[in-house]
């Protein structure tokens, strides 16, 4: 019989208790629980600029990423002193702030981050972010179809970072100044759509439910609203190869660069070589557009 294994950790003067920490969280890679909190120290600077003061689900595997999961936004109890917390719609949520709370949730086996699109006590997006969901499980055109929406967004004067979903898909990101609302962004993404599935039929589509899409690439503007959910950039994700969500320069985009060439055993040294694309570019001038379309 296994024998439970418990100890502590004290980061920024905050105790952190840690249980089983050669627990396998993604066998395939080799990836223990230890090793998973080492990683997300790594990643804490990077992937909590964009899970900070937001409101946070996160998806746990107690087990590791071959076994069950659920999805947790009402934040368990007890929580520790230093956890902050919400509520927003009658569910308490947490509301990230350092490495203290990342490593607990960690060891939480907390495998994925999926943070509110706008901040705490705010409706305003903190960003654009549109969603490009493939209907197939491998859809070697994903990086075509992100390439072409990257184009369309430059036509329109907006620079953007495509990042991988860590999963199958692509999200573009596009910074924006504080004050544009939900609703003007998704004009521009219903008119960027349309466009987009109107030129290319064959590989995009309009169709939010999965069973009408065929094989084509749903352009989902839909999804960046208030109270919805998106993969956090950085955030690992519960696939076998332990793949992160990773920003992508647009010359890797049309390398056709893999999802799975970019996991928690290697992102350590992307970010020390090229850093934070998506804090780089500064908020693009969605205004001028959102006035042409009123």
């Amino acid at each position: 019989m296994a024998v439970a294994v418990k100890g502590s950790i004290t980061v920024e003067g905050q105790e952190i208790t840690i249980t089983n920490p050669d627990k396998p969280l993604w066998p395939e890679m080799g990836i223990t629980k230890r090793i998973y909190l080492e990683k997300l120290a790594v990643l804490s600077p990077y992937l909590l600029r964009y899970c900070r003061d937001r409101l946070l689900t996160v998806i746990r595997y107690p087990h590791g990423v071959d076994g069950m999961s659920f999805y947790q936004k009402n934040a368990p109890e007890p929580l520790p002193p230093f956890v902050r917390t919400a509520v927003h719609e009658k569910i308490t949520y947490i509301i990230l702030q350092g490495l203290p709370d990342l490593l607990w949730l960690g060891n939480l086996a907390a495998l994925e981050f999926h943070p509110s699109l706008h901040y705490t006590g705010s409706t305003l997006p903190c960003e654009w972010m549109i969603d490009l969901d493939p209907s197939r499980e491998v859809e070697p055109r994903i990086m075509e179809a992100a390439s072409i929406v990257g184009e369309v967004l430059r036509s329109l004067g907006l620079l953007s970072v495509p990042k991988t979903s860590g999963a199958t898909g692509v999200q573009i990101i596009v910074p924006v100044h504080p004050g544009v609302t939900f609703e003007e962004l998704r004009r521009i993404g219903h008119f960027v759509g349309r466009f987009v599935t109107e030129k290319h039929p064959d590989l995009f589509t309009l169709e939010r439910l999965k069973k009408n899409r065929g094989d084509r690439i749903y352009f989902d503007y839909l999804q960046h609203y208030g109270g919805k959910t998106l993969a956090a950039p950085y955030t690992p994700r519960a696939r076998p190869q332990a793949t992160v969500s990773t920003p992508l320069m647009w010359e890797e985009v049309e390398r056709n660069v893999s999802p799975l060439d970019f996991h928690l055993l290697n992102i350590e040294e992307r970010l020390r070589s090229i850093g934070d694309l998506i804090e780089q570019l500064p908020p693009q001038p969605v205004e001028a557009i959102i006035t042409q379309l009123s």
